[in-house]
């Protein structure tokens, strides 16, 4: 399965309740470091499939845990910014 997408929180317990929240959903989440390329404050993301990703990004807003930036890995191994 291809984690393409990135979801970037700005703190150690939201990315924790965000997995929480998605593997109930049935969405394969994996909590993973951030990539050096790009920052956050507190050095953890849920990586999963980007055709998961408008969903999994309204369901955590929905349950007052937005993530702070959506990134894609791009074919040629670059992230891209990506704005729901």
């Amino acid at each position: 399965m291809v984690r393409d997408g990135l979801l970037i929180f700005n703190s150690v317990h939201k990315v924790m309740k965000a997995e929480k929240l998605l593997k109930g959903a049935g969405l394969n989440a994996r909590v993973m470091p951030v990539p050096r390329q790009l920052s956050s404050d507190c050095g953890l993301a849920l990586a999963l499939p980007f055709e998961d990703v408008a969903s999994a990004s309204a369901r955590l807003s929905g349950q007052g845990v937005e993530p702070e930036e959506i990134w894609r890995l791009a074919a040629n191994g670059d992230y891209e910014r990506v704005r729901l």
